[in-house]
């Protein structure tokens, strides 16, 4: 009886994406985290390549939303709102975008099937590849809030709150992101979803929500990425409402649970199919 190990199932699964699949490995199932860290460091590698060139994309469009609404806005809780939202934007752009267009190609190509035959739980995988993502956003979203608060004035002392509004907004909008990717009948879908859900991103957290309708704005609330902008948007106050920032946070912090937990069940759901 052989076991495939734990530490070599990532990469060898990155390289027969697309393949045919191979018979089903014997033994037991690999533990959750040794698995899920392997499967973030072969998804980490794969997609450093990739993945970078769109990378400067997401923050280039964010860096170029601000510098437009500069001309509109000039300061205030509306200045606030665009500098969170554009930042927020960059997530939003890898972390769902892009990780919708992956699990839909994985899926088309025939990938899910040879990961159906590892012993590896299927949260690692998810959360593996949702983590490997919105890790690449951190340098773009950096960039893009530093360079908003010295455009709109805003004070940088607090932008040490983006190390929690990165992970839990990522959290959120990958298990979105993956959710649609493998829900979708065609990587064509996929990819439509992922577009879709960016350019709600963008219409809906980067306007300021005191402009918008009341109907938009209860859309907005729905949206998994609108309490990682409120939170970030609140530290740029004179006096921070921090029982409302960690409110935001928490909210975001369950969405995130709940829509990884989806994509796993929907990851199940591909693979066996």
């Amino acid at each position: 009886m052989s076991v495939v190990p734990a530490d070599v199932l990532p990469g060898a699964a990155l390289a027969a994406e697309g393949t045919a699949p191979e018979p089903a490995a014997l033994g037991p199932r690999a533990r959750l985290w040794p698995s899920l860290a392997a499967v973030y460091r072969a998804q980490l590698s794969r997609a450093r390549v990739a993945r970078i060139p769109l990378l400067f994309v997401a923050t280039f469009q964010s860096v170029g939303i601000m510098i437009l609404m500069r001309g509109v806005v000039d300061g205030g809780s509306e200045a606030r709102a665009v500098v969170a939202g554009s930042a927020v934007l960059v997530v939003a752009f890898v972390a769902l975008n892009l990780l919708a267009q992956y699990f839909g190609q994985l899926r088309a190509g025939g990938g899910l099937d040879h990961y159906a035959t590892l012993p590896v739980p299927p949260a690692a995988v998810v959360l593996g590849a949702a983590g490997a993502y919105a890790s690449f956003t951190v340098p773009g979203t950096v960039v893009t809030a530093g360079f908003g608060c010295l455009l709109f004035g805003l004070p940088l002392t607090h932008l040490w709150v983006l190390a929690a509004v990165i992970p839990l907004s990522g959290a959120a909008l990958a298990g979105l992101g993956a959710a649609l990717g493998l829900l979708a009948p065609r990587p064509e879908f996929a990819t439509l979803l992922g577009q879709l859900g960016m350019s709600a991103a963008l219409l809906l957290g980067v306007l300021p929500a005191e402009r918008m309708p009341e109907a938009v704005r209860v859309v907005r609330d729905l949206l998994p990425s609108t309490y990682g902008v409120e939170a970030l948007a609140r530290t740029f106050a004179p006096r921070p409402d921090w029982a409302l920032v960690l409110g935001d946070l928490a909210v975001c912090g369950v969405v995130g649970v709940l829509s990884l937990a989806v994509a796993t069940w929907a990851y199940r759901r591909a693979a066996v199919r």
